[in-house]
Parts: structure tokens; sequence; C-alpha cells
């Protein structure tokens, strides 16, 4: 999984790097919308561990010692952590149109951040 890791940062990087060249890094909207972004995908990183790790259900001990069995919690929180990252992307494509629409054409981190949405 470490592989998936490394081209997700390397992809960050090289999303940063085009908003440098095109000036949009120091966009207050795309700055926070990004790290915000990258945010999530650490924690969806992380919560995938944990489901790994414990699996799809874990066991919950009530207060008297009885033990149930029952879904994994990091599985709703890593479903609703995509929704919102799914969100956010579509936030970031919406800055950089509106961006694009007061300049001119479409730059490489546009395109860019187009593929990754597909």
């Amino acid at each position: 999984m470490a592989r998936t890791k490394i081209s997700l940062e390397s992809q960050a990087a090289e999303i940063l790097k085009q908003a440098e060249e095109t000036g949009v890094k120091s966009n207050y909207f795309f700055a926070t919308t990004f790290r915000r972004y990258q945010m999530q995908m650490q924690i969806l990183s992380d919560l995938e561990e944990a489901i790994k790790e414990y699996g799809a259900t874990v066991t919950k001990e009530y207060v008297k010692g009885r033990q149930n069995l029952v879904a994994n919690p990091a599985i709703t929180e890593y479903n609703k952590t995509a929704t919102a990252a799914n969100g956010t992307v579509a936030t970031l494509i919406n800055i950089l149109k509106q961006l694009a629409d007061e300049g001119a054409g479409k730059s490489k981190l546009q395109e860019l951040m187009a593929a990754l949405d597909e």
C-alpha cells in the first residue's frame, strides 16, 4: 500500500507545482481547500489501515462485560470522509474553473485536477 501513498504524495506535489506556476497557489480558497483535501486523504489512509488491522467487524464490550460483534465503526467514518473528499475535489475543480474564466485557457493544473475527478 506504500506505493499508493507515494503516488498520492507525488500527485499532490505536482498539483502544488502547477498551482505555483499558474499563480493559483497563493489563492486563499485554493490553498485552504487543497490543504483540507490533503487532510481528508490522510484520514482516509489512516482509516484504511485501521480497517485492514481490525477487519470489517469488531467486538464491542458492554458495561457488564457482555461482548457483541458489530460492524467496524471505521468503515462508516471512511465512507463519510470519502464522500467529503469527493466534495472537496469538486470544490477545487470549481475554484480552478472560476480562476480560468478570469484568465485565458485551461492550465496544466486544471487538466490534472480534472483527471483526478474522473
